[in-house]
């Protein structure tokens, strides 16, 4: 027998704009409609992809990085209110966090577990790893890497992007922390709608009729439907961390 359950999320509804006037259009030397499209472009894309970073930060599967004394000594950390700038991702943990998604059956994505790193984090693991660390370029399909995708470690390829959540850990200590997303395949959702899942919007000038009578105005602009939602928590690990560059990181 099997059964089935339903998990459902309710969708929301993003999108941006920006009105441009006739006489910044007839002055500019460049092409001012195709730049703020280009920018609205880059907007969407980030809106949405926060959309889903979000979603998949609070996971309830977490991994804290154990604190590192000078002579290489580990303490154990349980919460994030301990985490310091000791607390690095190192490749032991690396290896840890894809042990429990194995022990877990969490299948793998094109083979392997997948992870989405912050640059700042990306440094020290590589920094550690040394000879472990595989680099894009060694790999034997080199044609079929991610878009960010840096490396690959104890069978987890990394894709490294400003987009992997900092959170604030100031109230109990002075530096922000890093989490760093270990993913399975169908460890989650996000939406697809069929027709009005995404679009872009360009009005000429005069097509606003009355609200706009001397036409003065045109806008670009894009908007979208989306949800994402965690479907196997035990598909997915979130390894948190300090960083050696934890005192000049922000949190987004």
């Amino acid at each position: 027998g099997i059964s089935v359950s339903y998990i459902t999320k309710e969708l929301a509804q993003y999108g941006d704009y920006t009105t441009v006037s006739d006489l910044l259009d007839l002055t500019a030397i460049d092409d001012v409609v195709l730049e703020i499209t280009d920018r609205h472009g880059s907007n969407m894309g980030l809106t949405l992809d926060t959309v889903t970073r979000e979603v998949l930060a609070g996971g309830t599967n977490v991994l804290y990085c154990p604190k590192i004394a000078t002579d290489g000594t580990e303490t154990a950390v349980t919460t994030r209110a301990s985490l310091d700038a000791t607390c690095l991702l190192t490749v032991k943990q690396v290896f840890r966090a894809a042990a429990i998604l194995k022990a877990a059956n969490a299948p793998k994505i094109n083979g392997d577990y997948v992870a989405i790193i912050h640059p700042y984090v990306a440094y020290d693991l590589m920094m550690a790893a040394g000879d472990a660390w595989m680099d894009v370029h060694k790999y034997a399909s080199p044609e079929n890497i991610y878009n960010g995708e840096i490396g690959k470690l104890g069978g987890v390829r990394f894709v490294e992007t400003t987009e992997a959540k900092i959170v604030s850990n100031k109230a109990t200590s002075p530096i922000n922390i890093f989490c760093t997303l270990f993913l399975g395949a169908d460890a989650y959702g996000k939406t697809k709608v069929e027709g009005s899942g995404l679009e872009v919007i360009v009005k000429q000038k005069g097509s606003s009729g009355s609200a706009d009578p001397l036409n003065q105005r045109s806008s670009v602009g894009w908007k979208a439907i989306k949800c994402a939602e965690r479907l196997s928590e035990e598909y997915m690990v979130r390894v948190e961390s300090g960083s050696t560059w934890s005192s000049q990181a922000a949190v987004n």
